[in-house]
């Protein structure tokens, strides 16, 4: 139980997940400025409010907000009308008080009142007499409070607001039943022993909130029945607060720059602008995402320097890292070398494409040992961007060339060819075909030689895309990639198969001279990975694949394999400098394919009318005020006017407002383009769950 799971054998993953190793000295675990966890911080973060709410509302310690803007009256009305009404009112009693109305207001007293107390100077009838005097005192001021809106003074500028200003009291704990630092449902469970050791540990300061979500999600394999009680509370007892370790041993990453909650697994990326277009729900409230966001992909959009790699794939990545140390994720971050996606201690395996210091090596066919599958990835990733994107086209006459050559290459050799290897196949070099179809004959594998016959045949022919295919597998037989894509088993090749076990990969494309080659690299990274989430073994872990740039990378079956993902707890992280990078047919697509969109500050007008009709419209109450001039009629009228007019500067005019419901974008193109500060994105969430978010004005800065 020690690793959670992590570290059992898969009969289909014999092979143990590769982790990152250096010639230098490891990292510590925490950064030398960070103290020593403290228990009284971690256990005021782990007993912190957090309310359900709206999609994409940063939960720790918020506090939830009406729905509808509540009416503001302005200070100058509100204390003016209250000081009238306390005057109507004072003026009313005295009047009342004075016997100007009149005495009919004793009526109802002398009514109830028996004979006996009407005795003058009595002391029943002075008591009875002052006691009428104080209701009715008090029902003028509860008239006149209601209608000078006294309440709202007392919320406003009473004692509640000074409440909310000062400083906030330390709370007590709660009840054992109900901490979370007790370990309730451990306790109710049987698991006594386990929760009074962790309770210890937490109390100690020797938990953090990597080892709470870890161990947390453990205890839900127990009662999910893939693991043994007996076990895990070993484990726990064991090693406490360290038990149910990663399979890199790490308890935490080297470094965080942004703000996670482990346990909502949210990630804080900036603040909802106070801004009229929010929803007032979201107003002023903090933006946090999570697996049930990224579930349903997300598109970020905007040109460079407006944040993308800085304030939205950094912080995901190290939260999805995060996860994966707690058991719950498996990512795999895809960027240029020194794109800033994390150091490299954050990872488990760390592949350095065209680096020779490179430890790991990229598996060509994504682990597959089927040819058939194995050529349907690869040819995606060498000719999935030449492919025509209109409906009822694909790429299947090149995974037919690639399977006619991997099958019987396979057969042969045990193996699938490398790069030099296949760019000679596809060349239709007689040597090598002329080798394969001699084995073939020698160990009697007949349908494999048909393949070959029917690859000859082809060859050469008008519409035969070998050449093509060659071209593109050209670009990765140069010396930068000698030492890469090797499949005779002499390096250590990451597959995207590991994805069942919370394994963290970050994948280096060499960007520069080899920009073809980096784009054909990651849509080959996107194919395997579209691939193997559908058939993982262990669903209940997500998976996450964050490409930093994914210019190129955007083919109908890439589109396709996303909508797939959100049925196999899996998404993408995509990002884009314009959506000019994606071909005009496969832009509407890919944003309904995706369920949150991203609309980053210094957008083009262009771009933003493809946001705008993917946000669609919205009724909205809009006011048409009309200011008509009055005409005096009588000389006093007109003395009057020309007065006001001397004092105000205006001519006396009568107002009209004329209130009606009409249709507007939610977010027109041209305030996508113009009306975003800098700093700032316009975004729109779904969750798996179906729940949406209008797009919001977020200040990625917050």
């Amino acid at each position: 139980m020690d690793s959670d799971g992590t570290r059992d054998a898969r009969e289909t993953h014999a092979n143990p997940v590769p982790r990152a190793r250096s010639a230098v000295p490891p990292m510590p675990t925490r950064a030398p400025s960070v103290p020593p966890p403290d228990s009284s911080a971690f256990l005021t973060w782990l007993r912190a409010p957090r309310p359900e709410t709206l999609p994409g509302v940063w939960r720790f310690g918020h506090k939830p907000r009406a729905q509808e803007e509540p009416e503001l009256i302005p200070a100058r009305q509100l204390v003016s009308g209250a000081l009238i009404a306390f005057l109507v009112g004072w003026l009313v009693w005295s009047l009342l008080w004075n016997g100007y109305l009149g005495g009919w207001w004793l009526l109802p007293l002398y009514a109830m009142i028996p004979d006996s107390w009407a005795e003058p100077h009595s002391f029943a009838s002075v008591v009875v007499v002052y006691a009428y005097y104080v209701l009715i005192a008090l029902i003028i001021m509860l008239a006149v409070g209601r209608l000078g809106r006294w309440s709202e003074i007392w919320r406003r500028y009473g004692p509640p607001a000074w409440r909310g200003k000062a400083t906030p009291r330390t709370e007590r704990p709660p009840a054992p039943d109900h901490d979370p630092a007790e370990w309730p449902q451990l306790r109710a469970a049987g698991a006594v022993d386990a929760a009074e050791r962790l309770a210890a540990e937490a109390r100690a300061g020797r938990m953090r909130d990597v080892d709470h979500a870890r161990i947390v999600r453990a205890w839900q394999g127990v009662r999910s029945g893939r693991f043994n009680l007996a076990t895990f509370t070993s484990a726990v007892l064991k090693d406490g607060a360290a038990a149910c370790l990663h399979p890199s041993g790490e308890r935490d990453l080297p470094a965080r720059i942004a703000r996670h909650d482990l346990l909502t697994g949210q990630v804080r990326l900036g603040t909802t602008a106070d801004d009229p277009r929010n929803p007032y729900a979201y107003r002023g409230a903090g933006l946090g995402l999570g697996t049930e966001l990224l579930g349903t992909s997300l598109l970020a959009v905007g040109p460079a320097g407006s944040g993308k790699t800085g304030t939205v794939v950094r912080p995901l990545a190290e939260s999805l890292c995060l996860h994966a140390l707690a058991g719950r994720a498996a990512v795999v971050v895809v960027g240029a070398a020194g794109a800033g996606l994390g150091p490299a201690d954050a990872f488990d395996v760390v592949v350095r494409i065209g680096n020779l210091e490179s430890e790991y090596d990229l598996d060509l066919y994504g682990g597959s040992a089927d040819p058939d599958e194995a050529a349907a990835v690869l040819a995606e990733a060498l000719v999935g961007d030449l492919a025509d994107p209109h409906p009822g086209s694909d790429s299947r006459r090149s995974t037919t060339v690639l399977a006619q050559l991997l099958g019987p290459f396979r057969a042969v050799h045990g193996r699938f060819p490398s790069v030099p290897e296949l760019r000679r196949l596809l060349d239709g070099a007689p040597e090598p075909l002329r080798e394969l179809r001699t084995a073939l004959q020698d160990s009697g594998q007949e349908s494999l030689i048909r393949e070959l016959d029917a690859r000859e045949r082809q060859s050469g022919h008008p519409g035969d895309v070998a050449a093509v295919l060659a071209d593109r597998v050209a670009l990765l037989d140069r010396p930068a990639f000698a030492g890469f894509f090797d499949t005779s088993g002499q390096s250590k090749p990451f597959s995207l198969k590991a994805l069942d076990h919370p394994v963290r990969v970050r994948i280096d494309l060499p960007e520069r001279g080899h920009a073809d080659a980096s784009r054909m690299l990651a849509r080959l990274v996107l194919a395997q990975f579209t691939a193997s989430v559908a058939v993982r073994e262990d669903r209940s872990l997500f998976a996450c694949l964050v490409l930093d740039d994914a210019t190129g990378l955007v083919t109908p079956e890439a589109v396709r394999g996303i909508q797939r993902l959100r049925s196999g707890n899996a998404g993408v992280v995509l990002t884009l400098r314009t959506l000019d990078d994606v071909p005009r047919p496969l832009r509407g697509p890919l944003l309904g394919a995706v369920g949150c969109r991203m609309a980053l500050s210094g957008l083009t007008p262009w771009d933003g009318q493809d946001f705008a009709e993917v946000w669609g419209k919205e009724w909205i109450e809009a006011r048409d005020v009309t200011d008509r001039q009055i005409i005096a009629e009588t000389p006093a009228g007109k003395a009057l006017h020309i007065l006001r007019r001397v004092i105000t500067g205006k001519a006396p005019t009568q107002r009209a407002v004329t209130v009606r419901q009409v249709e507007r974008e939610r977010w027109s193109a041209s305030e996508l383009a113009h009306g975003v500060p800098p700093g700032h994105a316009v975004l729109s969430l779904t969750n798996v769950k179906g729940e949406h978010a209008p797009p919001l004005l977020v200040d990625l800065r917050g």
